[in-house]
């Protein structure tokens, strides 16, 4: 198998991996890697295989860094209300409850 076909095959899968949709790669963006792919085909320049390195080097390294920031940073999807109720928590405290006026 060719250079250019494992990395674009390894692109492919980074993009469904990475999808929000579970396995929806989009659309749009798989048809500009296979563009610049045949562009290579055709040219046979070494930058655009470096580029398509560089590319699923990007694509790897946001997904590891989505998965960092869930599993070491659990507030980052809360309200601020939350938040500060999670922080309480946290320390042993809880949130005094807020007088409603009737």
């Amino acid at each position: 198998m060719s250079q250019l076909t494992h990395i674009y095959r390894s692109i492919l899968r980074e993009l469904r991996k990475s999808a929000v949709a579970p396995r929806k790669a989009n659309k749009t963006v798989a048809s500009n890697f296979r563009s610049i792919a045949n562009n290579y085909r055709i040219s046979g320049s070494p930058s655009v295989l470096q580029d398509l390195r560089n590319a699923l080097l990007f694509l790897k390294s946001q997904r590891q860094h989505k998965v960092l920031i869930d599993r070491y940073n659990p507030l980052v999807d809360l309200t601020p209300e939350e938040r500060i109720k999670a922080t309480a928590r946290r320390v042993g405290l809880d949130m005094p409850i807020e007088h409603k006026p009737e």
